[in-house]
């Protein structure tokens, strides 16, 4: 019984982790484009998830898609500071690949992100592949253009 009740926590236990998103780990705070992660959109799920990790403040993000198209139907950008940001009337409805969506400015400057939560369908297309994918993020460092202007600012009332 106890070999049993092990087995099937571990079979349990394996099938959340393979099954689970991974996360997007940005390690760079350089201005930029950076890649925060990407995902397989397949025939079964309608709504995936990309959390990021790490460097996270990010003043504007966007799509690419590769290998097949899709229609993104909503986009939601969830802040380390728990406040939602529904961003779907920023995006066309259908992205073809190779393409991307416009750039979409995020409310502020840079800001902290938890995740970005997108719902889709993929488009129906003659070989059956999934598209892929890819969340970039724009960063600005904007906190760094404030601290500098704060500093030199104070540096001339002295």
């Amino acid at each position: 019984m106890k070999k049993i009740l092990i087995i099937l926590f571990t079979v349990a236990t394996s099938y959340g982790i393979t099954n689970a998103q991974k996360p997007g780990v940005v390690i760079s705070d350089a201005k930029g484009w950076h890649k925060i992660g990407s995902l397989h959109a397949d025939f079964q799920k309608e709504t995936d998830e990309i959390s990021v990790l790490l460097a996270d403040k990010f003043a504007a993000l966007k799509l690419k898609i590769e290998d097949a198209p899709i229609n993104i139907k909503s986009m939601k950008v969830f802040y380390e500071d728990g406040t939602i940001e529904d961003v779907t009337a920023n995006l066309p409805f259908s992205i073809q690949p190779p393409g991307e969506s416009k750039v979409i400015d995020l409310k502020g400057t840079e800001r902290e992100l938890k995740k970005v939560q997108f719902t889709y369908s993929t488009v129906n297309n003659m070989k059956d592949k999934k598209a892929e994918v890819e969340l970039w993020g724009l960063k600005t460092n904007a906190d760094e253009k404030n601290k500098a202007k704060t500093k030199t600012s104070e540096s001339y009332r002295k």
